[in-house]
């Protein structure tokens, strides 16, 4: 059976330094270091990942690649009588995955459209970048497409902010079913947070 193109692709970024994706790695890390938080893209990086993920070459949908800063939560050093074993500097993470947030700041810059999905592109050692596709769910051409029109409703508004996409599904535990689960739902908050 003959292999799709989108299968080389996908081989060549689980492998990047035996394959033409870590001898451009250098290079493009480079120039996005320079670049602001946010920005649009004419096309995909990872043409394979973001056709898993949902994106279509069509009027309605675009593609934006944004930076976030890497490691857990910077918990400050307390000052107190005794050096507590539990101060929790090292261990702590952040409630949210950096993938969310950065899905949350391309949907702020992008007001009028919807966050469909994300993948990762590349990281060093201070930040990691992904590239978010979103979507205008006003647009005749998304209200045209079968496989799209569902985002126009009301109901899939703020997906991002609320965990609705792909990354944030995953972050509420909802992934996750069967014994040991039972805190997750309906909700990480209607038990305390103590689902995850």
């Amino acid at each position: 059976m003959a292999k799709s193109m989108y299968h080389y692709i996908g081989e060549a970024w689980k492998r990047p330094d035996k394959s033409y994706v870590g001898e451009l790695f250098w290079e493009r890390l480079q120039k996005w270091r320079r670049e602001p938080t946010v920005v649009r893209l004419e096309r995909p990086t990872r043409l394979d990942r973001a056709r898993e993920a949902g994106y279509k070459a069509k009027q309605g949908i675009i593609v934006v690649r944004t930076h976030v800063r890497r490691g857990g939560s910077r918990k400050s050093r307390y000052v107190r009588g005794r050096k507590s074993k539990h101060m929790g500097l090292r261990t702590l993470t952040r409630r949210k995955s950096i993938q969310r947030i950065a899905e949350e700041r391309a949907s702020k810059k992008f007001r009028n459209m919807e966050v469909l999905n994300s993948y990762w592109v590349g990281e060093d050692g201070r930040h990691k970048w992904y590239e978010v596709i979103l979507v205008d769910p006003h647009h005749p051409s998304i209200l045209a497409d079968k496989d799209l029109k569902w985002i126009a409703k009301p109901v899939h508004r703020g997906r991002a902010e609320r965990g609705l996409t792909s990354a944030g599904v995953k972050g509420r535990g909802m992934r996750r079913k069967g014994m040991g689960t039972e805190k997750t739902r309906p909700s990480i908050g209607s038990h305390e947070r103590r689902g995850k």
